[in-house]
């Protein structure tokens, strides 16, 4: 049986680097953002590289559902999937995902929206997708009758071995010390975005280190910040600790 973990976060949560974390497992196959494409097709959202990706992707909603409840591509026991839910603007929701294993990565918004301003010129609150996956995340406690696992970015720089070892046995899977170093470069199972976002997470062969405490934002970013701050507490009240 496949254990299909989908991690939900929005972009510069250390989503890249949780997904080589977790694609230098031998037993895991991963998949990035692939609601993407269909995403940027309806939308009509004007990001980096947008008819690249368009064109690489399978951009039928439905389609690629059908696909993600199938089975691994290379016939893995663990599929874990990298989602953003500022995608997930069309028919698919989370009725969809029955039988998939939830799991939530969060970051401090300043350090978030400062991260993502290097690669945009702007941020905007939808940016960001937070308000969906704090009620994405109250239904899936109201179902499982607890809070499903939630990891802050800062915590798996802070201690990447005590956060990951405690998040893989609230997902049922083993824990492997493999998850903490990868090889640097580009992979096949990377989004066809990867050229304009991935520079960084190549270059990197393990987690950096934690994150500085200062932070300077314009006052309209400031203002995009806190209003994600409700949402971020609300999920870093269950966050793994190490």
């Amino acid at each position: 049986m496949t254990v299909r973990v989908a991690m939900w976060s929005g972009p510069r949560n250390l989503s890249t680097a949780m997904m080589r974390s977790f694609g230098s497992r031998a037993d895991t196959f991963v998949s990035d953002e692939p609601f993407y494409g269909a995403y940027l097709k309806d939308a009509g959202a004007e990001h980096p590289m947008r008819e690249t990706v368009i064109a690489a992707m399978d951009c039928d909603w439905r389609s690629v559902m059908e696909m993600l409840r199938s089975d691994p591509p290379d016939g893995s026991p663990i599929w874990y999937q990298k989602h953003m839910w500022h995608h997930m603007t069309g028919p698919i929701g989370y009725e969809d995902f029955a039988g998939f294993t939830h799991a939530f990565l969060i970051r401090q918004p300043e350090r978030m929206i400062v991260s993502y301003l290097r690669k945009r010129e702007a941020a905007a609150f939808e940016n960001f997708g937070m308000d969906r996956q704090a009620e994405f995340f109250e239904r899936e406690a109201e179902r499982l009758g607890h809070a499903p696992p939630v990891i802050d970015a800062n915590d798996v720089l802070a201690d990447p071995k005590a956060v990951l070892s405690k998040l893989c046995h609230r997902l049922g899977i083993p824990w492997d010390m493999a998850m903490l170093s990868w090889l640097p470069g580009r992979r096949q199972t990377d989004g066809p975005w990867a050229p304009h976002w991935y520079g960084a997470v190549e270059a990197s062969t393990g987690f950096g280190p934690p994150e500085s405490e200062h932070v300077e934002l314009s006052d309209e970013a400031q203002r995009v910040a806190e209003r994600c701050r409700p949402y971020y507490e609300q999920l870093a009240a269950h966050r793994i600790t190490p």
